[in-house]
């Protein structure tokens, strides 16, 4: 059962940890590490999360997936998880860490979504018109494709949503023939 605070809570020690012991990118990159594994096996996180298999059988594989790969501070930090019987979180534990991560370095992630993919160009025109009209300076962007939208595009900043696809104006003009709208109530 996720559970968001207890992940940030372990977030936030590795990350103080590795701030301490000046390997924030290092550990950085080994959550990215394994957040990969997680997404790309199934297997892997339906065996962090059984009942029925061993502490010790979780650590001999999570030791297997990571031997070589990732630092000590990562590999001491695994060990504590299994320890304390909270492997099963490691997937939120790890997306946690990587949004505490970017707000420490203050990098921002905005998505966008469009009718077909764009340009490497249109992308960055996008990002420089962002970091004009907003304070943020560092920018991650996520893009995706949805062919409902038939044009224009979508753009999540945060908690800002800004909507300039053509299926959303349909919609409003499709209301206001519904609420009739353009019938002058004569009476």
């Amino acid at each position: 059962m996720p559970n968001p605070r207890l992940a940030g809570r372990y977030a936030k020690s590795i990350l103080g940890l590795s701030l301490e012991t000046n390997q924030l990118e290092q550990v950085y990159n080994d959550m990215l590490f394994l957040q990969q594994v997680c997404k790309a096996s199934r297997e892997f996180v339906a065996v962090l999360r059984s009942p029925v298999i061993k502490a010790d059988k979780k650590l001999g594989v999570l030791q297997s997936v990571t031997q070589g790969k990732v630092q000590d501070i990562t590999s001491g930090f695994i060990k504590l998880l299994v320890s304390k019987g909270r492997e099963s979180n490691l997937p939120e534990i790890i997306t946690a860490f990587v949004e505490q991560y970017k707000a420490h370095k203050g990098i921002y992630t905005i998505k966008l979504t469009t009718a077909a993919p764009v340009s490497e160009e249109i992308k960055q025109a996008i990002i420089a018109k962002v970091q004009e009209q907003t304070s943020m300076k560092l920018i991650e962007m996520e893009t995706a494709v949805n062919e409902a939208l038939i044009g224009g595009f979508v753009l999540e900043l945060g908690d800002t949503l800004v909507d300039g696809s053509i299926a959303y104006d349909l919609n409003k003009v499709k209301a206001q023939f519904m609420n009739n709208d353009f019938i002058y109530k004569i009476r």
